[in-house]
């Protein structure tokens, strides 16, 4: 089976801090494959080496057996790597369904009159449409995004990502700072998200990532620790004292 994506040998140095450390990951198509650790475990940065946001210093970064180490964000984004981050980012004075019709529009190839296509097309605005009842926005499509509550904001970061067809989707702490009342529309919008798209979550939130994923890796200094399902990895002795504090022979 093709593997999407893999690390092999990641290297990532800050200055004379070592965040990546000869980092080998395989993601199997389809999977719900979290990364996992303490804080300063370069969680975030290997998110960033996959889709292109750092240069990586060493090693190699395949999506379908093909090395894209070298390739731009935008062309990441074009073979099916798509993502959000820890901090949305977002057109704040647009509104959900003009947010989500620029980026149809965009993957379409006509991001440039993006405006045109609303309203005119059926197949854009049906698909325009289904992201907004999917990640729950119906009811606040024409309100500006910066009015927005911020659970809204983060679904409609994931349906953004989602318009551009992503076979490859990490998420860079998709429920982080939302309040409690407004988490479940986030966690069942991830759970339902197509299984033909891979998802790559990185959360501190530990129910929702032995919850949601069928493999975890631990990620320790920039390195992996620990890699399995999550009912071993939540049993393996190393993880109870590196990342859950808890005695190495408790």
């Amino acid at each position: 089976m093709t593997i999407a994506p893999e690390t092999q040998g990641l290297e990532k140095s800050f200055g004379g801090l070592r965040v990546t450390r000869d980092l080998a990951l395989r993601i199997e198509p389809g999977a719900r494959h979290a990364l996992i650790g303490p804080n300063g475990a370069g969680k975030t940065t290997v998110i960033n080496l996959l889709t292109g946001v750092l240069t990586p210093d060493g090693g190699r970064i395949l999506l379908e057996g093909n090395d894209i180490a070298d390739q731009a964000v935008h062309a990441r984004v074009l073979r099916g790597l798509s993502r959000t981050f820890q901090i949305n980012q977002r057109y704040a004075d647009l509104t959900p369904l003009e947010t989500i019709g620029l980026a149809v529009s965009e993957r379409r190839g006509r991001g440039g009159d993006w405006w045109r296509r609303i309203g005119t097309r059926d197949d854009v605005n049906a698909e325009i449409a289904e992201n907004l009842a999917r990640f729950h926005l119906l009811d606040v499509m024409d309100d500006l995004t910066a009015t927005l509550p911020y659970g809204k904001q983060r679904l409609l970061a994931i349906a953004v990502a989602i318009a551009a067809k992503p076979r490859v989707l990490p998420l860079d702490e998709p429920a982080a700072g939302v309040p409690e009342s407004e988490r479940c529309d986030i966690l069942d919008a991830v759970a339902a998200l197509p299984r033909d798209v891979t998802v790559l979550p990185i959360e501190h939130d530990m129910d929702l990532e032995f919850s949601f994923a069928d493999r975890i890796s631990v990620l320790v200094s920039g390195g992996l620790l620990v890699e399995g399902p999550p009912g071993e990895v939540a049993r393996d002795r190393q993880v109870k004292a590196v990342y859950l504090g808890e005695a190495a022979d408790a």
